[in-house]
């Protein structure tokens, strides 16, 4: 299909910036092309214009830019864009409207619950796409064996896809759906999503809403049954909307596309790119599967010129543009994702698994506290890096250009106001003069303060810089090397999360900043090889004319992988691959061009932790479905990416999906430059490196020799990219006319204890980088559902002391706990610890925060070093540790020892050797208290502590090589630096706080406030501020006593609270370790709530208490109103099943923002679980769930609202209900109101309405219902100074800077929403 011959053929890349052309001429040459994809004043569209410069320069006739191309000439084109990112990015899509199952109806806003960002008080969420809401009277269930609903009336009973039953409980009113269709249709809304509940198994209901919205007249109708049929509501509701809000658009923009050509190319074959890497006719082109159409070219593009069937090395693709770079990896075939947030929009859609980072060439560059930081701003291409001379700030190509690693001469003049003029070396240099001076005044600063209070002094970790001041050149290289670290991150987290080794890769390296620092980043992650194709700098507009016509199909599926439903499976599979052929063939594939390849969507019974796995390399056989053996295909990647496997668990087959592929893909002409000459250099230019300024050639790639060596260091240009071959590299022309270059060991640069402000940014990312990998580590070899598939945990650095050098990912109610748990096992045990040696602890006495969240501690010993020279610890939460209650989290405990198993200093492993024995006894011994009962779960309890040793391990590994590299005294110097660094952060906001506090009349530095629990216990807080040191005590004197119950908070939960606190006030990114903590002093008096005696019950405190020590402290500082206050922790189970969550409410508000509704606030980020999840799975049928209206309290900035969610059950279960702020209502603040308290109501089947209070267990029986009222958050100012006409302030959002996109992305959101 690829054969035109006699034809030009076209692959275009149509980016935000530039539009990458790439031409295959008919007598077989090849042209390539770069223009602005924006330039109104000559050419309408830019795909248009590069097509016809081509034609026109090759053939030398005459095409007329106002006159319709004509196509005669023309063989195919091939097109990504981007589209479709930007309308979502910008929200610049067709207004639509979202049609939902009654009760639903604010489903999408309230998403997972989760805020994506943790420390951002406003809750800054994108909007919604969908401008208005239908609630849908209709409503089908799932059938349950053994539910014991006393119905009586009879329902209609239907069958899915799937092979469920369902039942009809409410038939769809499609007169009603007319009137509210013919409303939206009035207010000039076209375009429709539909989401009904259960519709990815049934879709009677939504196609019945479809063809009568087409007939009415609407012209975007998505169905979610037809966009993405797969379990989980809110993804595929999220993606239909997607759908109905982008293509519209797409369908625009292709009008106007063709157009500019004669016969609106009815005549050639056109093809786009979508985000599979598959490319599909422009008619069937939509809105859910172009995301990715830009940058997915480029997979394709390095994955088919990289990767050696021969060799089989593994390849990860590393894109750097102006503004991000995309990562990505490929091993022989193509890695996808069926689930990834785009600008915070979460797309269920097969996609290539590209992980965007905010470092690219236009990356802003800050010195903040004494570090270097770069990003995730961008300068972006208005006003652009501060070289291009339209007022731009100083960015990553600035550092580049500084250092002479970028040429002007060799740019095209078009910069400037005019875009007339070169880069400017100039501007650059300007900008980081200033920069130098200002950093150079720090460490002045830092050096005269380290001196006056005794630089010596062991104890100070701010020790004098070894370098009085630091020159331009080192300033923009110490950005150079933090940029190579932040984007060495996502790489290492994208290979190890799936146990490969990053060493073991070839770097395939592209786009315009690419190959700048590829030989710097392929040297710190071990490789050996970067490869830069010919077309490195157009890349996706060449894997445009490589990849094939790919045709996908998917259909949802609820059998289990065995002998008695392969059959059926086989049917199903052959069925849909049918399909695919078909559709192909009808598109002019022969039958010897198709391929189809089929996967099935697997998992274990019981668990949420599915593989999309292909039977490609396992056979079929006797005992397996005749597309191949999908059970040892699944069992091998299992164990190949967690570690294990469960052979006695049935496995569950989710979907199956079939993915055809017409061979349509170019081969390349290749141009061999064969000879003996030598490569000349065209000019000699001084680049600084790590030892100074170093003469360095510069070569044309065009007049390059193949198999010439080229020794580093030295710079290859091309028109669209520069490369740079350090020195100990070196680069070769292949016969093909690309760039390989064989990465040399990196000389070590000798670091020494003195304070580096360079070093400091590096080692602060390697210590995070250690915790990161310690955790990815966890995930994969724990078995549990909380942890490997919630990811309720934490692992963190310790130094020698126990205190806190870096903790990720980030959950709220671990921080600084740990540090506290760590340092009293120094205490206890520290003396007696030997290698081999780890210690369990979870008892609140020790730091621990309520007893599920068990604590591993593993010291790291030095040889010749008789004490731990740091420690490392994960902290996970274990499903059932016993106690009085299943899930160990009970409404009503008194006493510690109902709540679970108690470990205080315990030796998990001794010499070596797990202690099984030991701590099976210590897991089953709650039952020896009455009414208790041992762990419920001991198998998941054992392999999650192995789990967290492995975890460990890796952490005590990484410790080591980090020690190898740079010596012991170097890694525990910064280790210090990087604890003061966070320190003087807060010192930095506490006198800002001070000043502001100054500037005001009769305003004291010491503030106060008090709040109280439920109970009218109160918490109080009084404030002093030093503004000359920039310290704080923090005093609870005053506080309640410890109470009757489980809200008693460990000295820790508070301790954490605070790190929380102070993190948010701070307002930007710092390390999160002991050195927050170091301004303050914090009293808490013994005995009370907040320090209560060794067996008070905690379990309350964790979760509700927590919440409340925020709300105190924000109350001083006036940051912001009071958020709902509460976890909502409800739980319910019988014998057979148990169920846990905890629900959203509304944030506070403050001087700038409204409250998010619908969301968790501060000390939790749980997701909750999808609709359709929790009705499939468990006994029970979620009749609503929407926000509470007018629950926020009023004021200039309104509080949030909160939620309803009613629960009906179909079984006997005994309900839990652990909640706070049902009394005390969350506060307003300056005049705001204070936002709704929440209400916890039964419903009983015979008609009672009770209301179960805060605080309580109890049975229900089949037919009760349970209605949850959460609480508002706190309005901010009266609502006087509306009236009054006073302006409102606006907080910089912060997601305006920068969108993030990736399954190590979504990790790390889905870690921080546990």
């Amino acid at each position: 299909m690829a054969e035109t011959k006699g034809k030009f053929d076209f692959a275009i890349d149509r980016g935000g910036t530039f539009t990458d052309v790439f031409a295959r001429l008919p007598d077989g040459r090849e042209r390539v092309l770069k223009l602005l994809s924006r330039d109104p004043q000559n050419y309408k569209d830019a795909p248009t214009e590069g097509i016809r410069r081509v034609l026109e320069e090759e053939t030398g006739q005459l095409f007329p830019r106002d006159q319709p191309v004509d196509t005669s000439l023309i063989g195919w084109i091939r097109m990504g864009t981007t589209v479709a990112t930007n309308a979502l990015l910008e929200r610049e899509g067709e207004r639509t409207a979202l049609l939902v199952t009654k009760g639903f109806k604010d489903l999408l806003h309230i998403g997972t619950q989760a805020r994506p960002k943790l420390f951002d008080l406003e809750v800054a969420v994108p909007d919604v796409l969908y401008e208005e809401v239908v609630e849908v009277e209709e409503r089908v269930v799932l059938s349950q064996d053994g539910c014991q609903l006393p119905r009586t009336d009879p329902k209609r009973i239907v069958t899915g896809r799937t092979g469920d039953s369902l039942e009809v409980w409410q038939e769809l009113d499609l007169e009603q759906v007319e009137k509210d269709l013919r409303g939206v249709l009035s207010r000039g809304i076209c375009s429709i999503a539909v989401l009904l509940l259960h519709s990815y198994t049934w879709s009677d209901h939504e196609n019945a809403v479809g063809s009568l919205a087409r007939r009415l007249g609407f012209t975007q109708v998505s169905l979610s049954s037809e966009v993405m049929p797969m379990v989980r509501a809110v993804p595929r509701g999220y993606t239909v909307c997607a759908d109905a809000y982008l293509t519209p658009k797409i369908h625009q923009y292709l009008k106007g596309f063709t157009a500019g050509f004669k016969g609106g190319l009815k005549d050639v074959d056109v093809l786009f790119m979508q985000s599979d890497g598959g490319l599909t006719p422009m008619e069937q082109f939509c809105g859910s599967r172009a995301v990715l159409s830009g940058p997915a070219g480029g997979v394709v593009g390095y994955a088919i010129t990289s990767y050696s069937q021969m060799e089989k090395k593994p390849v990860i693709g590393f894109d750097m543009g102006g503004t991000s770079t995309d990562v990505s990896r490929y091993a022989g075939q193509y890695e996808h994702v069926f689930e990834a947030t785009t600008a915070g929009v979460t797309l269920q859609a097969p996609q290539l698994d590209i992980n965007t980072v905010a470092a690219g060439g236009g990356s802003r560059l800050f010195f903040r506290s004494g570090m270097f930081v770069v990003g995730p701003e961008s300068a972006g291409a208005h006003p652009g890096p501060a070289c291009y001379r339209k007022g731009g700030p100083l960015t990553v190509t600035d550092a580049n250009l500084a250092l002479g690693r970028l040429l002007p001469s060799f740019f095209p003049k078009i910069f400037g106001p005019a875009e007339d003029e070169p880069l400017s070396l100039d501007e650059t240099m300007t900008h980081f003069r200033r920069l130098t001076e200002e950093i150079n005044l720090f460490l002045s600063a830092s050096q005269t303060q380290a001196a006056a209070s005794g630089a010596n002094n062991s104890q100070n970790h701010m020790a004098p810089n070894s370098q009085s001041k630091m020159s331009v050149e080192e300033v923009a290289m110490g950005f150079i090397r933090v940029a190579k670290e932040a984007m060495c991150r996502p790489i290492r987290a994208l290979t190890q999360a799936k146990g490969h080794d990053t060493s073991q890769h070839v770097l395939a390296c592209f786009g315009g900043a690419g190959g700048q620092h590829a030989c710097a980043i392929a040297r710190a992650l071990g490789m050996k090889t970067v490869f830069i194709h010919k077309y490195s700098g157009v890349l996706s507009a060449y894997g445009l004319a490589l990849a094939d016509v790919v045709e996908e199909v998917q259909e949802p599926c609820s059998l289990k992988y065995e002998q008695q439903c392969f059959s059926e499976l086989d049917r199903r599979m052959e069925q849909l691959c049918g399909r695919c052929r078909d559709t192909l063939c009808a598109r002019g594939f022969s039958s010897a061009q198709i391929t189809t390849e089929v996967f099935l969507h697997l998992r274990y019974e019981g668990t949420d932790c599915a593989l999309m796995v292909t039977a490609d390399g396992y056979p079929g056989h006797a005992l397996s479905c005749r597309a191949g053996d999908f059970r040892s295909a699944f069992t091998k990647r299992y164990l190949k990416e967690f570690g294990f496997t469960i052979p006695d668990r049935p496995i569950m087959v989710d979907d199956i999906r079939v993915r055809g592929c017409g061979k349509s893909g170019i081969n390349s002409v290749h141009e061999s430059k064969t000879g003996q000459r030598r490569a000349k250099p065209v000019m000699t230019n001084k680049c600084y490196f790590e030892d100074g300024y170093i003469d360095t050639a510069v070569y044309l790639w065009e007049e390059l020799p193949c198999g010439n060596a080229i020794q580093g260091p030295a710079i290859i240009i091309d028109k669209n990219s520069t490369i740079l071959v350090e020195p100990s590299c070196e680069a070769r022309l292949t016969e093909e006319g690309d760039v390989c270059l064989t990465v040399g060991s990196d000389p070590q640069c000798v670091v020494g204890t003195e304070l580096n402000t360079v070093q400091l940014s590096i080692f602060s990312h390697r210590f995070m980088s250690i915790a990161e990998q310690m955790g990815r580590v966890l995930q994969r070899t724990s078995i549990s559902t909380n942890i490997k598939e919630r990811l309720d945990f934490s692992c963190a650095v310790f130094g020698p002391d126990g205190g806190l050098v870096s903790n990720a990912p980030h959950i709220p109610v671990h921080l600084g706990a740990m540090q506290e748990t760590v340092q009293y096992q120094i205490r206890s045990v520290g003396s007696e610890l030997k290698e081999g040696d780890v210690l369990l602890s979870n008892h609140p006495c020790a730091g621990g925060s309520h007893l599920p969240d068990l604590t591993v501690i593993t010291p790291v010993f030095r040889e010749g070093v008789s004490m731990p020279v740091f420690f490392v610890a994960s902290r996970g939460h274990h499903a059932d540790i016993g106690g009085i209650t299943p899930g160990s989290m009970p409404p009503h405990s008194t006493s510690l020892q109902q709540e679970g198993a108690v470990f205080v200093s315990f030796k998990l492993v001794t010499g070596g050797v797990f202690q099984e024995e030991a701590v099976t006894e210590a897991l089953m011994a709650p039952a020896q208290y009455p009414g208790c009962s041992g762990t419920r779960n001991l198998h998941d309890n054992l392999s999650d502590l192995r789990a967290q040793v492995a975890a460990n391990q890796r952490g005590s590994q990484l410790v080591g090589e980090l020690i190898d590299c740079y010596g012991l005294d170097v890694v525990q110097a910064y280790m210090g630096y990087i604890q003061s660094n966070a320190e003087l952060a807060v010192r930095d906001m506490l006198r800002e706080f001070a000043r502001r506090r100054l500037l005001q009349q009769t305003r004291s530095l010491e503030v106060e406030s008090e709040d109280f629990m439920d109970d009218g216990t109160p918490i109080r807080l009084r404030v002093q501020i030093d503004e000359e040191e920039g310290s704080a005590v923090f005093d609870f004197t005053g506080t309640g006593t410890e109470v009757w119950g489980n809200c008693n908070a460990p000295r820790a939960i508070t301790l954490s609270a605070l790190i929380y606190c102070l993190r948010c006030m701070v307002g930007q990114d710092i390390p999160l370790n002991q050195g927050c903590l170091a301004p303050i002093k914090v009293i808490i008096p013994p005995g009370s709530i907040l320090q209560p005696s060794q067996n008070a019950a905690v379990v309350g405190g964790n979760v509700l208490t927590s919440q409340r020590v925020v709300d105190v402290i924000f109350r001083a500082f006036e940051v912001c109103s009071a958020s709902q206050g509460c976890m909502n922790n409800i739980s319910f189970g019988s014998e057979s099943v148990g169920y846990y969550e905890t629900v959203a409410g509304g944030a506070g508000a403050g001087p700038g923002w409204h409250g998010r509704s619908g969301v968790h606030s501060h000390m939790t980020n749980t997701r909750i679980t999808d609709p359709e999840i929790l009705e499939k799975r468990y006994p029970v049928i979620l009749e609503h769930f929407s926000l509470r209206p007018a629950s926020g309290g009023a004021g200039k900035y309104r509080g949030g609202d909160g939620v309803i969610r009613k629960l009906l059950f179909r079984k006997q279960v005994v309900l839990s209900v652990l909640t706070e702020r049902r009394a005390v209502r969350p506060y307003g603040l300056n005049g705001g109101e204070a936002g709704a308290a929440g209400l916890n109501l039964l419903h009983r089947a015979d008609g009672r309405i009770l209301n179960l209070g805060a605080k309580t267990s109890v049975s229900l029986e089949p037919g009760d219902m349970f209605s949850l009222f959460t609480p508002g958050g706190g309005g901010f100012g009266s609502e006087e100074d509306l009236k009054n006409g006073k302006p409102q302030s606006k907080r910089r959002r912060l997601n305006e800077t920068f969108a993030e996109r990736g399954s190590v992305f979504d990790y790390r959101m889905a870690q921080e929403g546990v």
